[in-house]
């Protein structure tokens, strides 16, 4: 008997006995939400949840025959709980005014989550670590979400979609990476984290006058590693990358790396003692090439504009081409802590470095006058889910995909779709 099966037959027992099903299934869902988020779906067993809520395995199989249901309805009514935001931000009467309606619901969320008066939404990019039987419907699920996400610009001639796709993958995206920043805020400084956050969306980085024309770094500004021919520790990075944007943590395993790469377990483990060893590396890696790249942009040009726009430019670029992109934070949940703390970290300082540009720029003119910690954070977040966005941008020229989806920070979310498409 399924979940809904279950369901029916316990409401069926009277409007008592439904009830108490319910709340038991919403507390079980409730419990592996948490336990997802915190440890990954993977790692998110039944016997957790069971003792997350104080029932023994057997009283959680009544509800959730298999591990792969309980998760599977997680993810359900995660994304049915993120469409009823974006339903009820639809109701409002313009663009502008559904994306901050959006927003202010999101951050609403957070706000009860920390008093402890509701629970998070499951984190979706769990999603990819599980079975196909069990994703693909999820998926479709998403898809639908993402475009009733995008209806929110109203309507839009053909030719204006694939801006407004790039606007609505990165609503979603700062919205996704919002609780790991927001959480920094005290609450009652959340009312203005969402002023300056819709700012941000709303007016952009750059000046009215300012033109995007990214400075090129030169070769190698990201220490990005070629591989030798014997197929060593770098290649197994680049492969290990792509697995984890791919496939989360879960999903990098050894086996798929050594098979891509077309070598044994044993040349693996005579470069890396363990995958965690691997995993952490990627990460440290990325971040390291994320420090070469803003240093060099330093050099470029005479402004931090200039500065920025350069970074901006050639981390897309990384992430648009794909053969070793850097290495994406969705991953998280399913890491290891000691390792999660130390991502989070690099994490932070390479948007304190965003910052500091951001701050020096208002200072000398060059760059808008907006929150330098929720703009960082939300370009960090631009730049790390652009690998997301590869197939999209392979539809056209890169500097064009890289200029479009550029314009959503720097021109901001409602900008003329015909100005940003002609390059003005």
């Amino acid at each position: 008997m399924d979940a809904k099966a279950i369901e029916t037959s316990g409401a069926a027992g009277g409007p008592q006995r439904g009830q108490r099903y319910r709340r038991k299934r919403d507390a079980l869902l409730d419990a592996a939400t948490n336990l997802i988020n915190e440890h990954g779906a993977k790692a998110t067993t039944l016997q957790a949840v069971s003792q997350a809520v104080e029932l023994s395995t057997t009283s959680v199989t009544y509800y959730f025959p298999r591990k792969d249901v309980l998760a599977a309805a997680v993810f359900e009514r995660a994304i049915g709980r993120l469409r009823e935001y974006v339903d009820e931000a639809a109701k409002e009467g313009t663009p502008r005014e559904r994306v901050r309606r959006l927003l202010q619901l999101h951050i609403d969320l957070r706000a009860a989550v920390i008093d402890g008066s509701d629970v998070p939404i499951a984190t979706l990019s769990e999603v990819r670590t599980l079975d196909d039987a069990i994703r693909e419907p999820l998926l479709e699920q998403y898809v639908d979400l993402f475009r009733a996400t995008r209806a929110l610009w109203g309507d839009f001639p053909e030719e204006a979609k694939p801006l407004i796709t790039a606007r609505t993958h990165l609503l979603q995206e700062t919205i996704f990476w919002m609780p790991v920043w927001l959480a920094r805020f005290p609450a009652d400084e959340f009312p203005r984290v969402h002023r300056q956050l819709f700012d941000l969306f709303d007016h952009g980085l750059a000046l009215p006058e300012t033109a995007w024309s990214p400075i090129a770094l030169p070769p190698g500004a990201d220490g990005e590693p070629v591989g030798d021919e014997e197929r060593g520790a770098p290649n197994f990075l680049g492969v290990a990358t792509r697995l984890i944007n791919e496939s989360g943590y879960r999903g990098a395993s050894v086996t798929r790396i050594v098979e891509e790469l077309q070598v044994t377990k044993g040349s693996f483990y005579h470069h890396l003692d363990a995958k965690d060893d691997l995993i952490a590396e990627c990460f440290r890696r990325s971040f390291s090439r994320m420090a070469a790249v803003q240093q060099a942009a330093a050099s470029a040009g005479e402004t931090q504009w200039q500065h920025l726009e350069a970074m901006m430019a050639h981390f897309m670029d990384l992430q648009f081409e794909g053969e070793f992109p850097l290495t994406r934070t969705s991953a998280l949940q399913a890491l290891p802590a000691d390792v999660r703390t130390e991502v989070l970290a690099k994490s932070d300082q390479t948007a304190l470095r965003f910052g500091n540009t951001l701050v020096d720029g208002a200072q000398e003119g060059s760059i808008r006058v907006v929150n330098p910690m929720i703009a960082s954070q939300t370009i960090t977040a631009m730049l790390n889910s652009a690998y997301d966005l590869r197939k999209w941008a392979a539809t056209m020229e890169r500097e064009t995909a890289i200029r479009l989806y550029a314009s959503c920070l720097t021109r901001g979310m409602f900008a003329d779709p015909d100005t940003i498409l002609a390059g003005e």
